[in-house]
């Protein structure tokens, strides 16, 4: 069964939020995004029209859905769009809590659903002074509005100086690839330009490296250690892992959104191999296939299936 992420993306009042979402809704390209926003005033999406409602949904004529919801009602909601979206992001309010969003979407029992990380959002022009509270949850950050300084190198050092290796994406009106936050429907080309392509190259956008790495069964443990010491820079990382170690000889999704790390267990559907691609800016394509060829292993029957626990610490 498909299990649909669901991403919270949370930050300050202003930070520009919803900015972000009407980027992700523009540009879906075919994929269903479920927007539901979390708040109880009017509502900023630009593609709704229900200023003041809640528990209220909008179809929109990319087949993407915004919704409008309180908190009570919020696992209902999700209930209502796992069926008919691909992916699901939540916009919590500026005034709600990271922590509290991020521990709901943890605690739903809905087994079609799967908590996508949690995506922070920081005003470069109005840097708040209270920031580490929040920063404890995020796994992605997102400096905005990075257009409107020009320290923004003094900024993302602060934010890892509160809080160390968490990825940080400078962006300037919200635009970030999407992805960076869930995997988009692969698009379809006639070959021919589109209108999409056209806007595209109305707007700047940061252009990110794509690593792909194919290689045969992978260590536990350098496989986990390669993850906690990725390289800056680095984003996101999709893919499948095989491990092949015994009890452990399904595939092994992985998901990861900046700090946020998930494996998924399935069957082989084909070929038992390790297919992953890395997604970030300034990386070192070379020294990250070489790492990643170095956890390789040639006899993965012969690894202490013990090894396997610091992988299923983050199984679904």
């Amino acid at each position: 069964m498909k299990r649909i992420p669901v991403v919270v993306v949370a930050g300050f009042l202003g930070a520009g939020k919803t900015t972000l979402l009407n980027h992700l809704l523009g540009g879906s390209r075919g994929t269903r995004i479920g927007v539901v926003v979390n708040d109880f005033g009017a509502i900023g999406i630009d593609a709704m029209s229900v200023a003041g409602q809640v528990d209220s949904t909008v179809s929109l004529s990319n087949g993407c859905l915004c919704c409008a919801v309180d908190v009570s009602g919020l696992d209902a909601m999700l209930a209502k769009l796992d069926s008919l979206v691909d992916v699901i992001v939540i916009e919590a309010s500026g005034l709600a809590e990271p922590q509290a969003m991020a521990r709901m979407v943890l605690a739903t029992e809905n087994p079609r659903l799967t908590y996508g990380g949690l995506v922070l959002l920081v005003d470069a022009a109005e840097f708040p002074d209270d920031l580490a509270k929040h920063l404890r949850v995020a796994d992605l950050v997102v400096l905005n509005k990075v257009d409107r300084v020009t320290n923004a190198p003094e900024l993302t050092a602060e934010i890892h100086r509160l809080k160390p290796g968490v990825p940080v994406v400078e962006s300037s009106y919200g635009r970030v690839d999407p992805a960076l936050l869930f995997d988009p429907r692969p698009r379809e080309r006639f070959g021919q330009l589109s209108f999409e392509d056209l806007l595209d190259e109305e707007h700047d956008h940061v252009h990110y490296d794509s690593v792909e790495f194919t290689g045969g069964a992978l260590d536990p443990l350098r496989l986990m250690a390669f993850l906690d010491a990725r390289p800056e820079g680095l984003y996101r990382i999709k893919g499948f892992v095989r491990f092949d170690v015994p009890g452990h000889r399904q595939r092994f999704g992985l998901h990861t959104v900046g700090a946020f790390l998930r494996f998924e267990r399935s069957a082989w559907p084909g070929p038992r191999r390790t297919e992953l691609v890395l997604i970030g800016t300034g990386l070192d394509v070379a020294a990250i296939r070489a790492e990643l060829a170095a956890c390789e292993e040639p006899d993965p029957a012969a690894v202490n299936p013990q090894s396997m626990l610091e992988v299923l610490r983050y199984t679904t």
